[in-house]
């Protein structure tokens, strides 16, 4: 099974302060590159997607491709440039800002999607879905056209109307935590540095 992981990193991140959240440092590296060094044993290849700072992105050695929908439309207009661009059977997503991603996130959805013969299989961990965290099959591109250009825009409605399964990784509680203010990130450098 061929895979390309995309990393969502075209946000706004108005909860940061207008900064862009993968390349906030913590312990002195972007976000990005923590969730890069996580997700390259796991995939084939490695694209980005962002809508800003485009230059830096793609000064870390990926290929970078901003929304086609304008203003911002949310986590699926990534997702869509993912499955469009995507050159593997199947896609892996995951945000820019969670830097514990299991590193058997691949492996564990691979599975899970294989023997359920699902399309698409989403993480999950103590009750919580992560509708931005999982691996689908690449042909799901016009599933997702149609369900855009009907205006949807949320993640989880889109996955409900297809083949899923949850895939459930609460043995590793941090591995989704995700940062959406400067003080998640201080919290998270400290736990990180203080055990």
């Amino acid at each position: 099974m061929s895979v390309t992981a995309i990393i969502l990193a075209g946000g706004r991140a108005r909860r940061m302060g207008g900064i862009d959240k993968g390349l906030m440092p913590l312990n002195n590296s972007p976000l990005i590159s923590q969730v890069l060094a996580r997700l390259k044993p796991q995939a084939e290849a490695i694209i980005i997607n962002a809508n800003r700072e485009l230059e830096t992105y793609k000064a870390l050695g990926y290929p970078v491709f901003a929304d086609e929908i304008a203003d911002f439309a949310g986590p699926l207009a990534g997702i869509q440039i993912g499955l469009k661009h995507a050159a593997s059977e199947y896609l892996l997503t995951a945000a820019c800002d969670c830097p514990l991603l299991p590193l058997n996130l691949r492996e564990k959805l691979q599975s899970a999607l294989e023997a359920q013969h699902a399309d698409i299989a989403i993480a999950t961990s103590n009750g919580d879905d992560h509708p931005v965290i999982f691996l689908c099959k690449t042909s799901l591109l016009a599933s997702l056209n149609d369900y855009l250009e009907q205006g949807g825009r949320k993640v989880s409605a889109w996955q409900n109307s297809l083949n899923h399964v949850y895939v459930d990784f609460s043995a590793t509680p941090d591995a989704f935590t995700n940062i959406n203010t400067l003080d998640d990130l201080k919290l998270l450098e400290s736990r990180l540095n203080h055990g």
